[in-house]
């Protein structure tokens, strides 16, 4: 039998998550993850695997944590319940205290290099499948005579994707809790 781990992987797993979210896929060092989690880089390759294995997993925890708001949004009784929710959550999640403001689905890989090829496709595939899983809900919507007549639930997805990543951005780049949640109550009067 071998040793037990000397450290929480959860906790371990909550601090490269919040590396990668600050940071970046290729501006989070090896060096920069092992210090945050408080470990060698053995102990992570042991119980991580290398660091795209590691991002993948710190991704999955940023879904079922920070990102957990978009499951609760889609389970919402209307279509423009669901859109409320889904950019609220985001401005929440974008400007939460204690964390790195924007989204690490958003700014987690965007301008990357070769080095960082996996990631940004990881990241694409992560926000493809947000704006799947609304689309899926908003053509029931549709089909339940819940969204404005003409309303198209593909393009509808994609906006409030779009509204949703810009609010990433902004959070990002300074701007308030207050202000992105205007931005979203703007978005959702357009629509409703």
């Amino acid at each position: 039998m071998g040793r037990p781990r000397g450290f929480d992987t959860a906790e371990a797993l909550e601090r490269a998550m919040v590396v990668f979210w600050e940071q970046g896929y290729e501006g989070a060092s090896l060096s920069d993850l092992t210090g945050a989690m408080g470990i060698t880089k053995t102990s992570m390759y042991a119980a991580f695997g290398n660091k795209e294995q590691l991002f993948r997993k710190a991704l999955d925890r940023y879904t079922e944590g920070p990102a957990s708001y978009v499951a609760r949004a889609l389970g919402q009784g209307t279509a423009r319940e669901v859109a409320a929710a889904f950019l609220t959550g985001s401005v929440r999640a974008s400007t939460r205290p204690g964390c790195p403001a924007g989204c690490l689905g958003v700014q987690g890989s965007l301008a990357a290099g070769e080095d960082g090829r996996v990631a940004r496709d990881v990241l694409a595939a992560w926000r493809d499948s947000g704006r799947e899983y609304l689309l899926r809900r908003f053509q029931r919507a549709a089909s339940e005579g819940d969204l404005p007549a003409g309303t198209d639930p593909a393009v509808l997805a994609r906006y409030l994707m779009a509204v949703a990543n810009g609010i990433a951005v902004q959070a990002a780049g300074g701007a308030t809790r207050e202000q992105l949640q205007e931005v979203a109550d703007m978005a959702l009067v357009r629509l409703f």
